[in-house]
């Protein structure tokens, strides 16, 4: 008979945990939910302030007697599960089964799992906060019964077996708005002026653009306007007018947040959404090191601050004096946006001394990546910034002026170890130009026009859709994954070389529940509702029927 009984969710965090507890506790898996709304009816009760109505999820009949065999034994039971809403509401439905009438039953979280953070959370567990499962129980209610609202719509007009989702159904729409942008595009024409310029001393060729006239900017439309302008340059004298020279500082990227996580694991890695949380999941419940047992590799990878703890920054900072000289360290600090939870910190990993090459036979080659990518961009967070060397030129040709732009690289800094993405096509760095000096004349070697045309604004792709719901605050980190997977899954948007693009079958759901159901196809009401609940997790408002 265990004195303890702790209960997480997945037998690999039981594995993990188990390292750093007494031989008197018992670790348990309850596989996730226990309880949930039923599948056959609505299951909540619309006329008495929308109580949900849950069941026992079917499948799970012997498992919730193990528990309760384990509990009933137990002198304490700790339930252990995610720190954030749904591993809250998991603990509730957990604590709801197992009938617990001697109170035995308390909650302890913890943001990673290393032997400190589970000891020091078995020390000082807590009642389950009933505000956050509310706000779990919100979302979930709220979800079904638009889902149950919307559905028989879709059966009706398209087919049986379709289904809507309240935040799947405004990211189908930013996808069908966005493709609909592109199809009634209008290209415009414009064309640039490229001079291929020398610097007669040092024989140097650089290229300088066309900026306008007399300095000030002018932008060129048509042919015949490039052929005016060539006409009057003909026999111009292209003469350095101004020269500014200066040093530019770039600062490295934060931790990672789930939404950031998620955007450059695409970018840079080619992960889905789905694969990226699957592998952070695994890297966070523990994996197997020898000599070493089952090891918790990162932080919870589920939030949407940046934040990280005191302990965590100096071991960065022995990691990087060591590593890389003092010079390269800079204490840093990140401000968490005003909508974040806040409730842990930023992924991180859970070790300075783990590098990725220390242990990379002992990872997937995905796992590899994606630790690699973390370690990198948290230790890179806490290094001096990138310094440039910087000159800027502008060049008069008969009154029209040219610019030409150089920096070099004085200092690497955080980029010694890490450059964040774009979801742009990232320019060439310049090199430096040749050291010019005012007044002095140029030798132009040729003077090249190119048209070019504006383009539509780019289809989404899983990273740049990820950006846009949070940026748009439609949903929450927990959510972006399962959203845009759903979407992918029913057949309402697809994929084309990495872009997201309507189906036939998404542009007429879309049509048909932003007629139906124009005020929950909306974007600001979901951004007002998702902060509703914010605000039922915060104490700040009850979930009640007087909130809808």
């Amino acid at each position: 008979m265990a004195d303890k009984l702790v209960i997480v969710e997945s037998p690999a965090k039981a594995n993990t945990i188990k390292r750093f507890l007494g031989g008197s506790t018992k670790v348990v898996a309850s596989m996730g939910h226990v309880r949930d709304l039923p599948k056959s009816k609505l299951g909540v009760d619309v006329e008495h302030d929308f109580e949900p109505e849950y069941i026992n999820i079917r499948g799970k009949g012997d498992l919730i007697k193990s528990l309760r065999k384990d509990a009933k034994e137990a002198k304490k039971i700790y339930i252990a599960t995610d720190p954030d809403r749904e591993g809250e509401a998991i603990a509730w439905h957990l604590a709801t089964i197992l009938e617990d009438e001697k109170n035995k039953i308390t909650r302890v979280t913890f943001n990673e799992i290393t032997k400190g953070a589970v000891q020091k959370a078995i020390k000082e567990p807590r009642d389950i906060d009933i505000n956050l499962v509310d706000a779990q129980q919100a979302r979930r209610v709220l979800d079904r019964i638009v889902g149950y609202k919307m559905s028989p719509v879709l059966w009706k007009k398209v087919k049986r077996g379709l289904s809507a989702g309240r935040v799947q159904s405004v990211a189908v729409k930013l996808i069908v708005d966005r493709e609909e942008e592109i199809e009634n595009f209008k290209p415009e024409e414009y064309w640039n002026l490229y001079a291929h310029l020398q610097d007669k001393e040092s024989k140097k060729e650089f290229i300088a653009k066309f900026y306008g006239k007399e300095n000030n900017k002018l932008d060129i439309h048509s042919e015949k306007e490039t052929n005016e302008i060539l006409k009057d340059l003909e026999k111009a004298k292209y003469i350095v007018e101004e020269i500014k020279k200066g040093e530019k500082k770039r600062n490295p990227a934060p931790p990672f947040t789930t939404s950031t996580m998620q955007q450059e694991a695409s970018r840079k890695l080619g992960f889905t959404l789905k694969k990226t949380m699957s592998i952070a999941q695994g890297l966070y419940e523990g994996v197997k090191i020898p000599e070493k047992g089952s090891v918790g590799l990162i932080t919870y990878m589920r939030t949407d601050s940046t934040r990280i703890s005191e302990e965590a920054r100096s071991a960065a900072k022995k990691h990087i004096v060591a590593t890389y000289g003092e010079n390269y360290y800079e204490n840093r600090y990140y401000k968490t946006s005003k909508d974040a939870q806040d409730a842990h910190e930023g992924i991180r990993p859970t070790y300075a001394d783990l590098e990725p090459e220390t242990i990379k036979d002992y990872l997937s080659k995905d796992q590899y990546k994606l630790y690699q990518l973390i370690y990198n961009r948290f230790m890179a967070s806490q290094m001096k910034a990138a310094v440039y060397d910087t000159m800027a030129v502008s060049i008069d040709a008969n009154g029209y002026t040219f610019k030409a732009n150089g920096q070099t690289l004085k200092f690497k800094g955080f980029m010694t170890l890490y450059v964040e993405g774009t979801d742009q096509k990232e320019q060439e760095i310049e090199g430096m130009l040749p050291d010019l000096k005012e007044k002095q004349e140029l030798k132009l070697n040729k003077i090249e026009p190119k048209q070019s045309f504006t383009e539509p604004p780019p289809r989404y792709t899983e990273a740049s859709l990820v950006k846009a719901l949070e940026e748009k605050d439609i949903g929450r980190p927990s959510t972006y994954s399962p959203t845009i997977t759903t979407i992918l899954e029913r057949r309402y948007i697809e994929k084309i070389q990495k872009q997201l693009a309507p189906t036939d079958l998404g542009k007429i759901v879309n049509k048909l529940l932003t007629e139906n159901f124009t005020d929950v196809i909306n974007v600001e009401f979901t951004a007002k509702i998702e902060n509703e609940f914010d605000e039922i997790a915060n104490r700040k408002r009850r979930m009640e029927k007087n909130d809808s």
